[in-house]
């Protein structure tokens, strides 16, 4: 008996979410109220297909035997086709709420990305394993869910807070660069991991990228990294319209800066539970509450940043712009944190990576992170001298 329907519920999902990652795209662009409900339908769809997908591999891994069967949150492919679910989810309940489909265009990214990684990153296996002793607990449960609910509150903080910060551009200044070089890099790395997910898997690469710029062929890798020019050249060049448009579609500030605040007020809390019952389980299954194992460590440093958020905004009145720049910032310790920390760091949590080797590519993708929060820090000086 086949115990894969779950991957290919798996790939309905990602689909869906790249089709409505463009449907809102195209939305935000053409102010199309047809098309605007036609991305919320995809998304919708690819939620339920979503939903599916994990139901079906929790049933699958308990048909496989009972020592096996576990709530599908236990290794990276597992935890991150989570987190992905739980960020539509909020998502969802976010554009019921506000009724502005614009935040789309910069959640759904996020989204797709993470389960495009997982999809074709050839040493993320997807195979339905037994757990190791360690994790054959109920706080596993409550400590990876409100862990990656919080996670996901924080990302949709996150693109919010990129959107204050088109909303607030006045000018082609050194914050302008910033953002739309940003925007380039995601939406270059958005069409290079889809022309892995379509080649890869026939031609079965050892590495992401490999239809692109690591592509074998010199050729290739000139087109590539041209093309990525052009898109930064073209971001730079246009991307004074996408604020025109977020402005018609309502996107205030002060309601970007509301939800950006908001998500990360339900994320924090949920994160601190997370933290709170992952030593309750550490101290169960290794004798120790603390031990300052790389994930526990960078998990709070996360949790001390997000804090310092709260404490700013509340005793200094940092809103508007500081706030959305601690928010961006913030999210990238989550993502050393979740990712980061499984990938490159040995410790305790060092099963719940790859299955196998690590993919070089993963090093790739958080050098590029670095980089880029390097550049937001120089940014971050520009922006807060004009920060409300």
């Amino acid at each position: 008996m086949s115990f894969d329907m779950n991957v290919k519920f798996f790939w309905i999902a990602t689909l869906s979410y790249l089709l409505a990652m463009v449907l809102y795209l195209t939305y935000l662009a053409f102010r199309n109220e047809k098309v605007g409900v036609l991305a919320t339908v995809g998304t919708y769809f690819g939620f339920l297909a979503h939903t599916v997908a994990i139901g079906l591999r929790w049933w699958e891994s308990y048909q496989m035997g009972q020592d096996i069967g576990h709530i599908p949150i236990s290794n990276l492919f597992e935890s991150m086709s989570f987190g992905a679910w739980t960020i539509i989810l909020i998502y969802l309940l976010i554009e019921l709420k506000y009724k502005n489909r614009s935040f789309g265009a910069f959640v759904m990214p996020v989204a797709f990305l993470a389960l495009v990684y997982i999809g074709v990153a050839p040493n993320v296996s997807k195979d339905i394993e037994p757990l190791v002793p360690a994790l054959k607990s109920y706080w596993l449960h409550v400590h990876v869910i409100t862990s990656f609910l919080g996670y996901a509150a924080f990302a949709i903080s996150f693109g919010v807070s990129i959107m204050y910060l088109i909303v607030n551009t006045k000018e082609k200044d050194t914050a302008y660069g910033f953002w739309t070089g940003c925007l380039g890099a995601l939406f270059t790395v958005i069409v290079a991991v889809t022309i892995d997910a379509l080649t890869l898997s026939k031609a079965g690469g050892a590495h992401m990228l490999e239809g692109t710029f690591r592509s074998s062929s010199t050729a290739v890798q000139v087109i590539s990294y041209a093309a990525y020019v052009g898109i930064l050249v073209m971001s730079y060049a246009f991307s004074m319209r996408l604020r025109d448009s977020l402005v018609k579609f309502q996107a205030t500030s002060e309601m970007l800066d509301e939800v950006g605040y908001k998500t990360v007020a339900i994320g924090f809390p949920l994160l601190t539970v997370g933290i709170i019952t992952g030593a309750v389980w550490a101290n169960a299954a290794w004798g120790t509450y603390w031990g300052w194992d790389p994930k526990e460590t960078w998990s709070l440093i996360t949790w001390l940043f997000y804090l310092a958020y709260l404490h700013a905004r509340y005793t200094r009145g940092w809103r508007g712009t500081r706030a959305a720049i601690l928010s961006i910032v913030g999210f990238f310790s989550v993502i050393f944190t979740y990712l980061g920390v499984n990938l490159l760091l040995s410790g305790l949590h060092a099963y719940g990576a790859t299955g196998g080797e690590v993919d070089n590519s993963a090093v790739v993708f958080l050098v590029l992170f670095c980089v880029i929060l390097v550049a937001y820090l120089g940014a971050c000086r520009l922006l807060s001298r004009g920060g409300k």
